[in-house]
């Protein structure tokens, strides 16, 4: 299968090597290729700049955000929740209509500091902002309440706990869920909460998720919904 991932940051990369892992291939996507590579300095989170990443994993590309949308038969957006709509606009609904999106992005806004809060929040969602602006896009949000190891290594965290999705299309919330065990996930441990608009819930996570961060000292945690299931 060809995947693009969307975004060069630690989330995409690391979804990235996994799939390659698995044997599909992989095209990271980018606004501009060139910049990208030229960084040399560590991000804003102390992670080597993408060029030293991608000289371990030459079998990953890297392209402009179009071409990688291009090139791959399901999407993995892993950009930062602020730049998403920005980051889709731009790899044009020409490339992306008609394919399944698979959103880790949260919608954060650090624009008073830390710890960041939630734009938009409770009576909107990102995933659905994003549904709304390309409505041929069949987007399942998913993977965004976790650390990024745990994205691809459940087995990091003992014991069960879950993974949610939310989305409008069935067969396409299918294809996630059978990527989400090619990750390792149990199938009974991913949770459909429904349809896009559930997606405001697993993004109002993410204020607790970042507390516990700070209590625990570490990422290596996830919520597990105890209980009877359907």
């Amino acid at each position: 299968m060809r995947y693009a991932v969307l975004g060069t940051g630690i989330v995409g990369q690391t979804v990235a090597t996994k799939l390659v892992s698995l044997g599909h291939e992989v095209v990271i996507g980018t606004r501009d290729p060139e910049a990208t590579l030229a960084r040399t300095e560590p991000n804003g989170h102390g992670a080597p700049p993408f060029a030293q990443w991608q000289a371990d994993n030459t079998q990953v590309r890297l392209a402009t955000f179009a071409d990688a949308a291009a090139f791959g038969e399901i999407v993995v957006n892993a950009t930062a929740g602020a730049v998403s709509l920005q980051a889709l606009q731009a790899a044009g609904t020409e490339n992306l209509n008609g394919k399944v999106l698979v959103d880790i992005s949260n919608p954060l806004d650090f624009s008073q500091g830390m710890p960041p809060s939630l734009n938009p929040v409770n009576t909107d969602s990102l995933g659905e902002q994003l549904q709304r602006a390309f409505p041929e896009i069949r987007i399942v949000k998913a993977l965004n309440t976790m650390n990024c190891q745990i994205m691809v290594e459940p087995s990091r965290v003992a014991g069960e706990h879950d993974v949610f999705i939310s989305g409008d299309d069935t067969d396409a919330k299918k294809a996630v869920t059978e990527l989400l065990v090619s990750f390792g996930w149990p199938g009974t441990n991913v949770i459909d909460l429904g349809d896009i608009t559930t997606a405001r819930g697993t993004e109002m996570l993410l204020p607790i998720w970042l507390r516990l961060w700070g209590a625990l000292g570490h990422f290596d945690f996830n919520f597990h919904i105890q209980g009877a299931r359907a």
